[in-house]
């Protein structure tokens, strides 16, 4: 059998090492990765994804619309705009009808009306969540909303069922005095 000179012997070694690192690597990935949480936080960030599109499109297409209507809005809300400065193009008595013929012009503009729009979309979120989370507390009996109270003597918010603070220790019910 041939003998290795000690290069190729240390090159072999560093190859073997570089295998059962890579081999360590990827069984941790795996045991990281395909835990039951980690697996759980995934499936919720797609239906997070789905739900915060379903939102949007009610709020953009449904409650938008339905918001011009009202007198002093008068067009789509995501159109509202006010100009900053006007462009070259600018004429008096008339201005821009729309925010994508402002921008055109070279006109800077303040777009309100798209703020208002992400404003109400993250209302609409955070209302919806709120009432999956309130229905999913009346049918599994498992409380997902950690309702909380200020404690009497740190002020920092604790959870109201605890009986000391984890801030600064304090009994909630007057042992102390």
């Amino acid at each position: 059998m041939p003998q290795l000179d000690e290069a190729s012997e240390r090159l072999l070694n560093v190859g073997e090492d570089a295998g059962k690192q890579a081999r360590r690597f990827w069984d941790g990935f795996q045991d990281f990765a395909l835990q039951d949480n980690v697996l759980e936080v995934a499936v919720g960030l797609i239906l997070a994804a789905a739900f915060t599109s379903v939102v949007t499109s009610f709020v953009s297409e449904i409650l938008a619309p339905v918001l011009s209507l009202l007198p002093f809005i008068n067009r789509n809300l995501d159109e509202k705009f006010a100009v900053l400065r006007k462009g070259p193009r600018y004429t008096r008595g008339h201005g821009y009808n729309t925010l994508k013929q402002a921008l055109d012009d070279g006109a800077v503009v303040m777009a309100y009306g798209t703020f208002i729009d992400k404003v109400l979309n993250l209302i609409g979120i955070g209302l919806a969540l709120y009432i999956i989370a309130n229905v999913y507390t009346w049918v599994s009996k498992d409380s997902v909303i950690k309702h909380t109270v200020k404690c009497k003597y740190c002020r920092k918010r604790i959870s109201e069922k605890a009986q000391r603070c984890v801030n600064c220790t304090s009994w909630q019910d007057g042992r102390e005095g």
